[in-house]
């Protein structure tokens, strides 16, 4: 019975703050601030020339999208030309040109990074053998931010 009573106070408390949280949820300031009054020096120069920032281009991804797959450019896609960017990628696995991808065309540059790695060409890969085959991936340049004034300071005060 103690555990419904918890469960049921839980609730209601949980309830009273949603309450709260809905109601000041329409209280928030207004993002757009008031504008100056009249006679109020501005921080920036009227007379300077204002450089716009260039016009978006009028076609959207999918039309560019759809510009790609269009080749002879009808305004329509044909079965044909929706399909030859993996034509082409098939053709490349193909290495005989039968029409048929047989496991080792599919497989062959997994064959060739394990024939690349067993340097005893004993047909098995140990730990140290193994560990060439890890995917060697680039870093991500960080970000290089300039110091705030007084970051130091407060580094050396937080030290104290």
């Amino acid at each position: 019975m103690g555990r419904f009573l918890m469960g049921v106070a839980a609730a209601m408390l949980l309830m009273t703050g949603l309450l709260f949280w809905w109601k000041s949820a329409g209280r928030a300031a207004d993002p757009v601030p008031a504008a100056p009054p009249a006679g109020t020096p501005m921080a920036l120069d009227a007379d300077a020339p204002i450089d716009l920032p260039p016009a978006a281009s009028a076609r959207t991804r999918e039309e560019k999208r759809f510009g790609r797959y269009d080749k002879d450019k009808d305004g329509k896609i044909a079965r044909g030309e929706y399909l030859a960017s993996r034509q082409k990628a098939f053709a490349k696995l193909d290495l005989d040109h039968d029409g048929r991808l047989s496991f080792d065309e599919y497989s062959v540059k997994a064959i060739a990074k394990f024939s690349g790695a067993d340097a005893d060409r004993s047909g098995v890969l140990t730990p140290v053998e193994f560990a060439t085959t890890r995917v060697i991936r680039k870093e991500r340049p960080k970000a290089k931010c300039a110091p705030v004034a007084g970051a130091e300071r407060a580094e050396r005060d937080d030290e104290s």
